[in-house]
């Protein structure tokens, strides 16, 4: 079964479900602030557990004590409910490490 890029519909549907996500070009992208380096880097450990265990990666930036995300299929060079899948996950972790 092919997946296919949602409608920019269906991504805006999607990201009223996800506070902060926004849409960005071909992808979906949040940042969250954190209290320190090391928070930062933790939930980017987190983050990249969970990428492997859903197969689906992003790209992620590391700053001082932000950690920003862009999220897309890149095999459909677009957003697909496999990114939104992320997102939800992405966004349950973040009260684990404080992230605002």
């Amino acid at each position: 079964m092919a997946v296919e890029p949602l409608s920019q519909k269906e991504i805006e549907d999607r990201l009223s479900e996800l506070p902060g996500w926004s849409p960005d070009g071909d992808r979906i992208a949040r940042s969250y602030r954190l209290a320190s380096h090391f928070a930062a880097t933790a939930m980017v450990v987190h983050i990249a557990q969970v990428q492997e265990e859903l197969d689906h990666h992003s790209d992620l930036t590391l700053g001082y004590n932000t950690v920003s995300l862009t999220v897309h299929t890149h095999t459909v060079g677009g957003v697909t409910e496999k990114d939104f899948a992320l997102a939800r996950r992405i966004e349950a972790l973040a009260p684990v490490h404080g992230a605002q």
